[in-house]
Protein backbone atom coordinates (compact mmCIF):
# COMPACT_ATOMS: atom_id res chain seq x y z
CA UNK A 1 0.00 0.00 0.00
CA UNK A 2 0.74 3.34 -0.81
CA UNK A 3 2.56 5.53 2.02
CA UNK A 4 2.32 8.99 3.03
CA UNK A 5 5.15 10.31 3.84
CA UNK A 6 5.64 13.77 5.76
CA UNK A 7 9.27 13.60 7.50
CA UNK A 8 8.90 16.81 8.81
CA UNK A 9 5.45 16.66 11.02
CA UNK A 10 6.24 13.27 11.53
CA UNK A 11 9.48 14.04 13.54
CA UNK A 12 7.72 17.36 15.28
CA UNK A 13 4.86 14.94 16.58
CA UNK A 14 6.69 12.40 17.36
CA UNK A 15 8.86 14.59 19.64
CA UNK A 16 5.67 16.92 20.84
CA UNK A 17 2.55 15.15 19.98
CA UNK A 18 2.68 13.67 23.90
CA UNK A 19 2.58 17.12 25.34
CA UNK A 20 -0.98 17.69 26.29
CA UNK A 21 -0.95 14.03 28.06
CA UNK A 22 -0.63 15.53 31.55
CA UNK A 23 -3.41 18.53 30.88
CA UNK A 24 -6.13 15.83 30.50
CA UNK A 25 -5.61 14.03 27.65
CA UNK A 26 -4.48 10.62 28.89
CA UNK A 27 -8.07 10.36 30.75
CA UNK A 28 -9.87 11.31 27.37
CA UNK A 29 -7.93 8.90 25.55
CA UNK A 30 -9.38 6.54 28.19
CA UNK A 31 -12.41 7.51 27.75
CA UNK A 32 -12.37 7.09 24.12
CA UNK A 33 -11.55 3.28 24.50
CA UNK A 34 -13.28 2.78 27.36
CA UNK A 35 -15.49 -0.72 27.72
CA UNK A 36 -14.18 -1.83 23.89
CA UNK A 37 -14.49 -5.94 23.09
CA UNK A 38 -12.91 -7.88 20.41
CA UNK A 39 -11.04 -6.63 17.18
CA UNK A 40 -10.38 -3.15 17.25
CA UNK A 41 -8.88 -0.84 14.08
CA UNK A 42 -7.30 1.95 15.00
CA UNK A 43 -7.13 3.98 11.88
CA UNK A 44 -3.96 6.74 12.26
CA UNK A 45 -2.29 5.50 15.43
CA UNK A 46 0.34 8.39 15.10
CA UNK A 47 2.66 7.43 17.83
CA UNK A 48 0.64 4.77 19.72
CA UNK A 49 -0.79 7.33 22.55
CA UNK A 50 -4.09 5.80 23.04
CA UNK A 51 -2.31 1.54 23.38
CA UNK A 52 -1.91 2.05 27.20
CA UNK A 53 -5.43 2.58 27.49
CA UNK A 54 -6.90 -0.42 25.80
CA UNK A 55 -8.54 -2.28 28.13
CA UNK A 56 -8.34 -6.19 28.47
CA UNK A 57 -11.23 -7.09 26.98
CA UNK A 58 -10.25 -6.23 23.39
CA UNK A 59 -8.94 -9.21 21.70
CA UNK A 60 -6.59 -7.49 19.36
CA UNK A 61 -6.14 -3.73 17.83
CA UNK A 62 -5.00 -3.70 14.16
CA UNK A 63 -3.10 0.01 13.89
CA UNK A 64 -3.46 1.48 10.58
CA UNK A 65 -0.17 4.20 10.33
CA UNK A 66 0.65 5.34 6.83
CA UNK A 67 3.12 7.34 7.87
CA UNK A 68 6.96 5.47 7.53
CA UNK A 69 8.70 7.39 10.15
CA UNK A 70 5.38 7.25 12.84
CA UNK A 71 4.56 3.73 11.94
CA UNK A 72 8.47 2.37 13.22
CA UNK A 73 7.31 4.30 16.58
CA UNK A 74 4.16 2.82 16.57
CA UNK A 75 5.80 -0.33 16.59
CA UNK A 76 7.69 0.43 19.24
CA UNK A 77 4.83 1.66 21.60
CA UNK A 78 2.79 -1.70 20.29
CA UNK A 79 5.17 -3.96 21.92
CA UNK A 80 4.67 -2.47 25.71
CA UNK A 81 1.08 -2.55 24.74
CA UNK A 82 -1.46 -3.97 27.41
CA UNK A 83 -3.11 -5.64 24.62
CA UNK A 84 -2.16 -7.65 21.67
CA UNK A 85 -1.61 -4.85 18.46
CA UNK A 86 -0.40 -5.81 14.97
CA UNK A 87 0.70 -1.93 13.36
CA UNK A 88 -0.13 -2.00 9.02
CA UNK A 89 0.35 0.69 6.62
CA UNK A 90 -2.89 1.94 4.80
CA UNK A 91 -5.02 5.38 4.32
CA UNK A 92 -7.90 5.98 6.03
CA UNK A 93 -10.01 5.54 2.52
CA UNK A 94 -8.11 2.56 1.73
CA UNK A 95 -7.65 0.17 4.75
CA UNK A 96 -6.38 -3.35 4.57
CA UNK A 97 -9.38 -5.49 6.20
CA UNK A 98 -12.09 -7.78 4.53
CA UNK A 99 -15.83 -6.45 4.67
CA UNK A 100 -17.57 -6.54 8.24
CA UNK A 101 -14.02 -7.72 10.08
CA UNK A 102 -14.02 -5.35 12.68
CA UNK A 103 -16.01 -4.69 16.01
CA UNK A 104 -15.01 -1.47 16.37
CA UNK A 105 -12.72 1.67 14.58
CA UNK A 106 -10.55 4.46 16.83
CA UNK A 107 -9.55 7.41 15.23
CA UNK A 108 -8.32 10.49 17.55
CA UNK A 109 -7.25 13.75 15.49
CA UNK A 110 -7.48 12.24 12.24
CA UNK A 111 -10.25 12.99 10.16
CA UNK A 112 -8.81 16.67 10.26
CA UNK A 113 -6.17 15.49 8.01
CA UNK A 114 -7.30 12.86 5.62
CA UNK A 115 -8.39 14.19 1.90
CA UNK A 116 -11.76 13.21 2.21
CA UNK A 117 -13.12 12.52 5.54
CA UNK A 118 -16.39 11.32 3.97
CA UNK A 119 -14.31 8.86 2.25
CA UNK A 120 -12.57 7.61 5.12
CA UNK A 121 -15.79 7.23 6.89
CA UNK A 122 -17.68 5.09 4.43
CA UNK A 123 -14.88 3.11 4.35
CA UNK A 124 -14.92 2.61 8.81
CA UNK A 125 -18.30 1.76 7.84
CA UNK A 126 -17.52 -0.99 5.02
CA UNK A 127 -15.20 -2.83 7.63
CA UNK A 128 -17.28 -2.64 10.88
CA UNK A 129 -19.38 -5.41 11.44
CA UNK A 130 -23.17 -4.90 11.43
CA UNK A 131 -24.05 -2.89 14.54
CA UNK A 132 -20.24 -2.17 14.85
CA UNK A 133 -18.61 0.97 17.03
CA UNK A 134 -16.99 4.38 15.52
CA UNK A 135 -15.32 5.76 18.62
CA UNK A 136 -13.91 9.39 17.71
CA UNK A 137 -11.81 12.06 19.45
CA UNK A 138 -11.95 15.13 17.16
CA UNK A 139 -11.49 18.60 16.92
CA UNK A 140 -13.82 20.22 15.06
CA UNK A 141 -15.38 23.38 13.65
CA UNK A 142 -16.73 26.08 16.64
CA UNK A 143 -20.36 26.53 17.07
CA UNK A 144 -18.61 30.19 17.95
CA UNK A 145 -19.36 32.01 14.71
CA UNK A 146 -16.50 34.41 15.01
CA UNK A 147 -13.73 31.83 16.36
CA UNK A 148 -14.61 29.76 13.29
CA UNK A 149 -14.45 32.68 11.17
CA UNK A 150 -10.48 32.31 13.10
CA UNK A 151 -10.46 28.72 12.31
CA UNK A 152 -10.79 29.52 8.25
CA UNK A 153 -8.20 31.53 8.37
CA UNK A 154 -5.88 29.13 10.48
CA UNK A 155 -6.76 27.05 7.45
CA UNK A 156 -4.91 29.07 5.02
CA UNK A 157 -1.46 28.23 6.39
CA UNK A 158 -2.45 25.47 9.35
CA UNK A 159 -2.80 22.59 6.97
CA UNK A 160 0.97 22.90 5.09
CA UNK A 161 2.52 23.78 8.77
CA UNK A 162 0.55 20.50 10.82
CA UNK A 163 0.14 17.72 8.43
CA UNK A 164 -2.83 18.63 6.46
CA UNK A 165 -4.76 19.19 9.15
CA UNK A 166 -7.70 21.65 9.06
CA UNK A 167 -8.89 23.62 12.07
CA UNK A 168 -12.61 24.54 10.22
CA UNK A 169 -13.22 21.20 9.23
CA UNK A 170 -17.12 20.14 10.59
CA UNK A 171 -16.16 16.91 11.20
CA UNK A 172 -19.39 16.02 13.62
CA UNK A 173 -21.84 16.68 11.17
CA UNK A 174 -19.92 14.48 8.79
CA UNK A 175 -19.96 11.17 11.34
CA UNK A 176 -23.62 11.89 12.03
CA UNK A 177 -23.73 11.52 7.64
CA UNK A 178 -22.43 8.04 7.32
CA UNK A 179 -22.79 6.75 11.23
CA UNK A 180 -25.68 7.36 14.11
CA UNK A 181 -24.26 8.73 16.84
CA UNK A 182 -24.76 7.47 19.75
CA UNK A 183 -23.22 9.82 22.45
CA UNK A 184 -21.06 13.26 21.83
CA UNK A 185 -19.69 15.57 24.29
CA UNK A 186 -17.97 19.12 23.23
CA UNK A 187 -15.13 21.14 25.08
CA UNK A 188 -12.07 23.03 24.61
CA UNK A 189 -9.08 21.66 24.98
CA UNK A 190 -6.16 21.91 26.43
CA UNK A 191 -7.84 23.44 29.29
CA UNK A 192 -8.13 27.04 29.60
CA UNK A 193 -6.98 27.66 25.41
CA UNK A 194 -8.29 30.71 24.04
CA UNK A 195 -7.04 31.21 20.69
CA UNK A 196 -5.72 27.67 19.55
CA UNK A 197 -7.25 27.03 16.56
CA UNK A 198 -7.85 23.19 17.21
CA UNK A 199 -9.38 23.90 20.95
CA UNK A 200 -13.02 22.84 20.31
CA UNK A 201 -13.11 19.06 20.58
CA UNK A 202 -15.82 16.32 20.71
CA UNK A 203 -15.51 12.67 21.73
CA UNK A 204 -18.38 10.09 21.38
CA UNK A 205 -19.22 6.59 19.93
CA UNK A 206 -21.28 6.73 16.78
CA UNK A 207 -22.61 2.94 15.77
CA UNK A 208 -23.20 1.50 12.07
CA UNK A 209 -26.61 1.49 10.93
CA UNK A 210 -28.20 -1.38 9.54
CA UNK A 211 -28.08 -1.83 5.79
Amino acid sequence: MASVRNPLFARWFARYGARNEERGNRELRRELVAGLTGRVMEVGAGTGLNFPHYPASVAEVVAVEPEPYLRSRTIEAASAAPVPIRVVDGTAADLPAADGEFDAVVVSGLLCSVPSAADALLEFRRVLRPGGELRFYEHVRSRDAVFARGQALADLVWPRLLGGCHASRDTGAAIGRVFAIESCRGFRFPPGARFYPVAPRILGVARRRPE
